[in-house]
């Protein structure tokens, strides 16, 4: 069984490659897209903060059957049942990594939650049966095919109509600009905050407490916490900030067009998106870092689970199943420097799609989307409503699309994307039930 954590470790990297190929991709799509920043400016943030946010504030313990798909305790009473757990979380693994990969070189902005879910899924059916399956839950995350998008781009679409009748539409938009970005700068940096709060620093939350605890005594009591009040006001502190350095900036930032032989309203639209620009090169910080720290540890979760299967001193399979285990500091940097790689040597497949082939991005529509997703996500994690980030911040793009009419959204490209989202679920779990029986004949 020792080849077994090895072959985990490689595939737990390659995981996390094709997770920064595909999940990454997608939160800096937008700001490559609106040509914000350039692909090599997306790879040096994605390296900052997605890093940042994976190693700093990962998660310290996962749920090893993410999302609760099937209990794993159940494992501990069938014969050689640690044995089948390893050998199905190292088939999990292998097949959510392989299908984010396949995605990315389509193109295709895909689920990795969802791709876990299904990959589990398929594990579970394999080692006990369909009952095993919690199929209530599945159908609740399943539900984020819809809710995600929905309220991803009716967000998106509520942001950039206001962006357009309060600045593009006026007869002054550089003056309009300059009065109404700081006001945008508020509500957008006081929800990324909360984003950072709820979302990004989730791990640091203890829900019986209901206080987000950075540290803690001897005996276990927290010593440095704050309690969601005090996230709130620092959130609205935040904004306000932001509000008055905005302000202050668009004073002295030189809004001047190089460009020659434009039209005074077009060397307006240039300088209005120049503004813009630079807030969605933070907002894109944001997200990145958001990403990182709650995405990173729960989807390498099957390594953690492996690894917990072994004693670390001298590799021997010890198979104490833990329904959640500590993921370890190098698993974090593992997925850390995976996420980063991934994203730099073959992200800009999914960037393209979502930057370039949905609709035309400019920074006041990205500006728009990266917001409406934020928002959106927000509200799902108060909500309790299933959100994938992925399917969010694609519908986000749809709705800044659809404020300009039907044509000009690529219709083609959106169904070719519906239509991964669908396949992800039962290609992970068939792929999953094909790969356990394969390594179960060589393992056991």
């Amino acid at each position: 069984m020792t080849a077994v954590f090895w072959i985990a470790i490689i595939f737990g990297f390659y995981m996390a490659w094709s997770i920064g190929a595909n999940d990454a991709a997608n939160a800096m799509g937008t700001s490559v897209g609106s040509r914000a920043v350039s692909f090599k400016e997306a790879v040096i943030i994605a390296a900052i903060f997605e890093f940042a946010g994976a190693f700093l504030a990962g998660s310290g313990v996962t749920d090893t059957m993410r999302k609760g798909i099937i209990d794993p305790m159940v494992f501990n009473t069938l014969p050689s049942g640690t044995e089948i757990f390893a050998i199905g979380m190292l088939a999990a693994l292998m097949s959510a990594a392989i299908w984010i990969h396949i995605a990315a070189f389509l193109g295709w902005p895909v689920s990795t939650t969802h791709s876990i879910v299904g990959a589990i899924s398929g594990f579970g059916i394999a080692a006990i049966g369909f009952d095993a399956i919690q199929w209530a839950k599945v159908g609740f995350i399943a539900m984020s095919w819809l809710t995600s998008p929905v309220l991803g781009g009716i967000l998106a679409f509520t942001v950039f109509m206001a962006i357009r009748k309060l600045i593009l539409d006026t007869d002054d938009p550089v003056t309009s600009v300059k009065k109404w970005s700081p006001l945008f700068a508020f509500p957008v940096f006081a929800v990324l905050s909360l984003v950072l709060f709820f979302k990004g620093l989730n791990n640091f939350y203890d829900k019986d407490l209901h206080l987000f605890v950075f540290a803690r005594s001897a005996a276990g009591d927290p010593s440095f916490f704050f309690d969601n009040t005090t996230a709130v006001l620092l959130a609205l502190a935040v904004g306000f900030i932001a509000a008055i350095v905005t302000g202050v900036l668009l004073a002295r930032i030189n809004l001047e067009v190089k460009e020659k032989d434009l039209s005074e309203k077009e060397v307006a639209f240039r300088k209005v998106e120049k503004v813009f620009r630079y807030l969605q090169v933070i907002t894109a910080c944001f997200v990145a870092f958001a990403h990182g720290s709650n995405d990173v540890a729960n989807s390498i979760g099957p390594l953690a689970a492996i690894i917990g299967l072994f004693n670390l001193d001298n590799f021997e399979f010890v198979g104490e199943i833990q329904a959640k285990v500590p993921v370890l500091n190098w698993v974090l940097l593992l997925g850390g420097v995976g996420i980063v790689i991934g994203l730099a040597t073959y992200g800009w497949k999914v960037i393209e799609t979502v930057g370039t082939k949905i609709t035309e991005i400019t920074p006041s529509r990205g500006f728009a989307a990266e917001f409406g997703a934020a928002a959106t996500i927000l509200l799902g994690s108060k909500l309790g409503v299933p959100l994938s980030t992925t399917h969010t911040i694609v519908g986000a793009v749809i709705g800044v699309g659809f404020a300009r009419g039907v044509n000009a959204l690529n219709l083609k490209i959106i169904w070719s994307i519906i239509q991964s989202w669908i396949y992800t679920l039962p290609f992970t779990g068939v792929l999953t039930v094909v790969l356990f029986f394969i390594l179960k004949a060589i393992f056991i």
